[in-house]
């Protein structure tokens, strides 16, 4: 009898704590689907060209594009040569990012569901774990900034009493006692962030795109103003030559596109809210590259004007302002600081939002859709972004941020796989209620779930780059053969996986492997729970969407 009561208490409560399901819903939640797992429905399409605008402006203005230039000045290059890999860069990333993004606007699916179909229903779930690991980590580095960002707002208005708080903590913390505040500060700002529909992100993504561009060029302003010039730094030639000079100009190109690698392969999360098929292409192809570029540029002269201030250069716009505020307390600066830390503020919440937290959440509704949806699985990223201590990251442990920032050499793969899946192998044609079945009357089970041309083309794509990895990581990289792979990582990765993939599917053809059919209708959810495959007879409305007219079981 207790064991009946006990079994019967976790029976209730497992179904209590079941994802919401919309009224009058055309799905249930199983292990493979829930809400924010289907094709995204007509209504929750709300996101307009202003909308993707915005977002790749918080994507491109942050602290990534900013430092770009220090990474690439520190290779050799010159300013004007470090501009224009930086230009080159965020072409292709703008290239990437619509092509990716193709499938979520067109079928209106994420990332999480579409890799079901090019790596099998469970080995799907690789690239997803991949995406959501990388993304623990980014986020308690981002958290982390926030509230650095809490710190230089705070420290303006208390004033030094706060912002020069003595410290309590070991050296060994790696943290302040005022960073470890602002950081918790920041994440009680944060967290009703998480309870926002990613539908209704439009309006507070427009008023963080406008303080993040008014702050930079009020930087500017101020910088350029008060050094008076633009300093020395932009005057500097290259400190490498020769071949030397060159294959740091290719790797400098395969850093930057390393650092926007998991938001592109992700694009399809967010273009699957597009109200208009080609919402998302001016944001990707005009916003993106024009953003990343006039950041990577106000960086460079804002650290090259300050240098002349203060006679030292500081990359992280963070460091500038908390140094201001330590060398001047002026009514003048506090005003200053406040302004621009509210608007930092406003970015590492938004990045937290859409970089991570809405993109990650989704993965992980991915590994149990029945309880996890994106608000839950935002809130337990945010936990684990906490429980990493992410200032030992920040603060310490440069081999890790090493390792962190070449995790592109994984992730090309992964890109160059789901588009060489979705436009060369099906040719845009899906079976959309297959990627909710979880058995082999599925198109996309392959072999026990797994599809081994994937597995294949993605280990073709990175054995030849771990070497010249190792050895960067390591710091005894000396520009051998593995040294020169590595620095063409992104390029090789991309398209090794894009023709394996293809060419092997070109030669052991899978079950299905173009064709279409909807997403499974409200009449055929027990069928689909059940595991059977029903068969459709579809048309088109006036609209262009499919609408089943018939249905029989197989």
């Amino acid at each position: 009898m207790p064991s009946q009561i006990s079994k019967a208490r976790v029976q209730h409560w497992s179904k209590r704590l079941e994802c919401p399901v919309d009224e009058n819903a055309n799905y249930e939640n199983t292990y493979w689907c829930n809400r924010d797992l289907i094709p995204i429905p007509p209504d929750r399409r709300t996101w307009t060209w202003q909308g993707y605008a915005g977002y790749w402006i918080i994507t491109g203005a942050n602290n990534s594009a900013w430092m770009a230039g220090s990474t690439l000045i520190s290779l050799g290059l010159s300013v004007s040569q470090s501009m224009g890999v930086i230009v080159g860069s965020s072409l292709i990333i703008a290239i990437i990012a619509i092509v990716a993004g193709w499938m979520g606007s067109h079928d209106y699916l994420g990332f999480t569901v579409m890799s079901r179909a090019s790596w099998g229903m469970i080995g799907g779930f690789w690239p997803v774990l991949n995406r959501i690991m990388t993304a623990c980590i980014w986020m308690g580095i981002q958290t982390y900034w926030g509230g650095q960002a809490i710190k230089i707002v705070l420290g303006a208005v208390i004033g030094p009493k706060y912002a020069f708080m003595s410290n309590t903590l070991p050296a060994s913390a790696n943290v302040d006692t005022c960073s470890l505040v602002s950081f918790f500060i920041f994440l009680v700002v944060f967290f009703p962030c998480l309870f926002v529909p990613p539908e209704k992100l439009q309006m507070p993504l427009r008023i963080a795109f406008i303080m993040i561009v008014c702050n930079i060029f009020g930087m500017l302003i101020w910088a350029v103003r008060t050094a008076g010039g633009a300093g020395s730094l932009m005057s500097t030639g290259p400190t490498e030559s020769g071949s030397m000079l060159s294959w740091n100009t290719v790797y400098g190109i395969q850093a930057i596109l390393g650092l926007w690698s998991g938001g592109i392969v992700g694009q399809s999360d967010w273009t699957r809210y597009a109200k208009t098929q080609n919402a998302s292409i001016f944001g990707q192809g005009v916003t993106a590259p024009l953003t990343i570029i006039i950041t990577a540029l106000c960086g460079v002269i804002i650290t090259s004007a300050t240098y002349e201030i203060y006679g030292q250069y500081f990359w992280n716009p963070f460091e500038l302002l908390l140094h201001v505020q330590s060398v001047s307390m002026t009514p003048a600066a506090r005003a200053g600081t406040f302004f621009s830390g509210l608007a930092f503020l406003a970015s590492q919440l938004a990045l937290c939002i859409i970089l991570n937290g809405i993109s990650t959440g989704m993965d992980m509704a991915a590994l149990c859709p029945r309880w996890i949806n994106i608000r839950r699985g935002c809130v337990v990223l945010t936990i684990i972004a906490v429980a990493v201590c992410p200032w030992n990251y920040v603060n310490s442990a440069s081999t890790f941020i090493t390792v962190l920032s070449g995790w592109s050499i994984f992730l090309s793969g992964m890109t160059g796989i789901l588009i060489s899946d979705y436009f060369l192998v099906r040719k845009r044609q899906l079976h959309v209620g297959d990627m909710y079945l979880g058995n082999s009357s599925s198109a996309y089970w392959y072999t026990y779930g797994v599809n081994w041309r994937a597995v294949v083309a993605w280990a073709m794509s990175i054995w030849p780059l771990l070497p010249g990895f190792v050895r960067r990581v390591q710091g005894t990289a000396n520009g051998n053969g593995w040294d020169h792979c590595y620095d063409l990582s992104y390029f090789f990765g991309f398209f090794m996986a894009v023709f394996v993939h293809w060419g092997l599917h070109a030669a052991f053809p899978a079950k299905k492997q173009t064709g279409q059919s909807p997403f499974v209708m409200e009449l055929h959810r027990g069928e689909m729970i059940e595991g059977h495959q029903p068969s459709y007879e579809s048309s088109s409305n006036h609209d262009g969407e499919a609408v089943i007219i018939g249905e029989k079981n197989v």
